[in-house]
Order: structure tokens, then sequence, then C-alpha cells
């Protein structure tokens, strides 16, 4: 059971990282359309895990080791956007959300 605080948090990673995914120039990212579906915040508000929907979907696991690689760049960012919001900048976790994909494909077995 999440806490307000959590929520809240979780408000504004989920925010504030759509920013930084979408509007700032990161130069490892290209052409890929990145949506952060869910983050979830542990309860000493240290570690987040965020996931990610990725479109195209046909080369996600190379964006996600992209993104993965360059954690740093992603954290420093997001750490300058929320500066004034947040105390201590929680450690960032990126996995795939496939649940859009997966919603496709029940959609598609069901229309046979």
């Amino acid at each position: 059971m999440e806490s307000t605080r959590q929520r809240k948090v979780s408000r504004l990673i989920q925010k504030e990282l759509s920013f930084v995914f979408q509007k700032d120039n990161i130069g490892f990212l290209f052409k890929e359309m990145i949506t952060v579906t869910i983050v979830r915040v542990s309860p000493d508000l240290g570690n987040a895990n965020i996931f990610l929907s990725i479109f195209p979907s046909n080369n996600a696991e190379e964006t996600l080791l992209a993104i993965q690689n360059n954690k740093k760049v992603i954290r420093k960012k997001f750490g300058e956007k929320v500066r004034n919001q947040l105390r201590i900048v929680p450690d960032l976790n990126f996995f795939i959300d496939d649940s859009g994909e997966y919603a496709q494909q029940i959609d598609r077995l069901l229309k046979k």
C-alpha cells in the first residue's frame, strides 16, 4: 500500500521524466517516442522503478539499453528539474512496459 507521499513523488517523477524524454535534447535518443507509464517509489523515496512505453517497439530493447547506459545523464537532468521539490533524487531503474502490446495481442486473438 502506497502512502500519500509516495503517490505524490511518483506523479512528480512521471511528469518531470516525461519532460526530460520529450523536451530536453538527449543525444542518444533519436526517433523513438518514449512514454513514462508507471512509476513505483520505495517507501524511503530512494529508489524509483520506472516503466516506459517505447514506440516503435521493434527496437525497444536497444532503446532501453541506451537509456540504462545513460542513466546518469537522465538522473542529472531530472535532478536539476526537481531540486527545489525533492531533497533526495531517487535512483532510477528503467523497465519496458509491454502492456500495450499485450492488449493488442489479446485484441487480435479475440478478432479471430
